[in-house]
């Protein structure tokens, strides 16, 4: 099986729900690990949870599924081994009004399999326990919030010194109890702050940087490669990460911490924008045009106007939203600081950065983001409109990054005039429509689900219904039909 992703919420230790009097939770069987920990809780009396559930769970259940002969068989073992493969945390089992006790066939599962299995006494609700979860998970989330706001404001003060690098290492380690490392072009440390780390950390550190590092950032006229923008490894029990700076000069800063806190790459990648600032490329030539040239269009210039101060820049624009929440300044601050790029808006619960192609976004735990294809300034327009399809896309499918797809396909093979003179005509008793018309589009791309499709447009499942049912009368056409869902694909496309 492989690693099941966990929702991006922040974790609760499963000790400090035990510890929660109000609820007189024991735990009765598997494993007393004070590093376990659970995202959030989920109530089900299925026989086969793991459908249900996406990992990191505390699930919950009555008993209400176990059959009688339960426990001369192997139905507490199967149970269980699914809720492991699906990633669930721990097993809370409530008693009354289905089961006086635990059943020891189902104690006796969990510790074969590794799985906590917490008693629920009669006077606490499964309703208390979530909660309960909920309540730690605001305390972790605000804890988190401030914590990275508070770093945030320290380095840019540290970075604000006559000795900004050396502050800003100085603050970054301090930070995050560890030690961080600036390393140049040619992989020679320039400057060091915090604790001293064993040799094999050190060496196994700068060859992480390595893996980052543009290749071709000093010799190279065309520019440095394109590669991994950050990368992460442990050794000897330390967690190490290393984030190549947007100056594509081959500067990199590697961390080296104990434990790895949430918050902590968030941290990192606000030290990695302010250094980048300040070891160099804005105080370059070609970072003073692109400056110029922002400045420009903001203040109202046309793009081709100001294309030839960027030169052969190419950009992508990235739409981001977070999970299960909506995004605020310092959120989305901290987002464009881990994907390199100041330039950065925040709109109707959306966070849009505009990010060189040369920086090329990764995913970011706890976001989804739909990423356009590279364009000149003068196609900023279209790149945007990509990325919130592809956003849509990848919230639809839970996917942490969804790239707009920029390979040649059909319409290719037709003029685009005709291919438009075409998509208006099969589509005009729906054109008039843009709920209907965008409502297709993404029932379409997202092969015909309904709830995918509500999840992308933040709509009920009826409501989709209802529309794709409006669509089919008003075209007169069978949408369960691959032919004509193809076609009216096409058509969207050029539309």
């Amino acid at each position: 099986m492989p690693d099941t992703p966990v929702p991006p919420t922040p974790p609760v230790p499963l000790v400090a729900l035990l510890a929660r009097e109000d609820l007189g939770l024991r735990q009765i069987a598997g494993p007393e690990d004070p590093g376990i920990v659970i995202h959030w809780a989920h109530t089900s009396e299925m026989a086969d949870p793991y459908p249900y559930l996406l990992g990191g769970e505390l699930l919950l259940t009555a008993g209400v599924h176990v059959p009688e002969a339960a426990g001369s068989g192997t139905y507490f073992d199967d149970y269980v081994s699914r809720i492991v493969a699906a990633g669930g945390a721990a097993l809370g089992f409530g008693l009354a009004p289905v089961h006086d006790t635990v059943p020891r066939a189902l104690a006796a599962a969990c510790d074969a399999h590794g799985l906590p299995l917490l008693e629920v006494p009669p006077q606490t609700t499964f309703s208390g326990v979530a909660r309960a979860v909920w309540q730690l998970m605001a305390q972790a989330r605000l804890a988190e919030l401030r914590r990275v706001t508070e770093a945030q404001q320290s380095l840019a003060s540290a970075a604000s010194r006559p000795d900004p690098v050396p502050s800003v290492l100085r603050r970054l380690a301090q930070r995050l109890g560890g030690r961080a490392v600036l390393y140049g072009p040619d992989g020679a440390q320039i400057a060091t702050a915090g604790r001293e780390a064993p040799q094999e950390v050190r060496e196994a550190l700068a060859g992480l940087a390595a893996v980052v590092r543009p290749t071709g950032a000093q010799t190279s006229s065309a520019g440095p490669s394109a590669g991994p923008s950050s990368a992460t490894d442990t050794v000897l029990g330390t967690h190490l990460a290393v984030y190549a700076l947007g100056t594509g000069q081959g500067f990199v800063l590697g961390v080296a911490t104990d434990r790895r806190e949430p918050g902590d790459h968030t941290i990192a990648s606000v030290a990695a924008v302010l250094l980048s600032l300040l070891t160099g490329e804005h105080q370059s030539g070609a970072g003073t045009a692109r400056s110029s040239a922002l400045v420009r269009l903001l203040l109202g210039a046309p793009p081709e106007d100001v294309a030839p101060l960027l030169g052969a820049q190419r950009w992508v624009v990235v739409h981001a939203r977070p999970e299960g929440q909506v995004p605020d300044a310092v959120a989305a601050s901290a987002l464009g600081a881990a994907l390199g790029s100041a330039l950065v808006d925040l709109a109707d619960g959306v966070v849009r950065v505009l990010v060189p192609a040369d920086r090329e976004p990764a995913a970011q735990p706890g976001w989804a983001l739909g990423v356009s294809t590279p364009v000149a300034p003068d196609d900023w327009a279209a790149a945007d409109t990509q990325a919130a399809r592809a956003l849509a896309r990848a919230r639809a499918t839970r996917t942490a990054l969804v790239r707009h797809g920029g390979r040649p396909g059909l319409a290719d093979l037709v003029p685009p005039g005709e291919a438009e003179s075409h998509a208006r005509a099969l589509l005009g008793p729906v054109s008039a429509h843009p709920a209907l018309t965008e409502t297709l589009r993404a029932w379409l791309s997202l092969h015909g689900s309904w709830d995918r499709t509500a999840v992308a447009l933040s709509v009920h499942r009826n409501t989709v219904r209802q529309r794709i049912a409006r669509c089919a009368a008003l075209l007169g056409a069978d949408l369960d039909d691959p032919d004509v869902r193809m076609e009216l694909w096409f058509a969207l496309r050029n539309l």
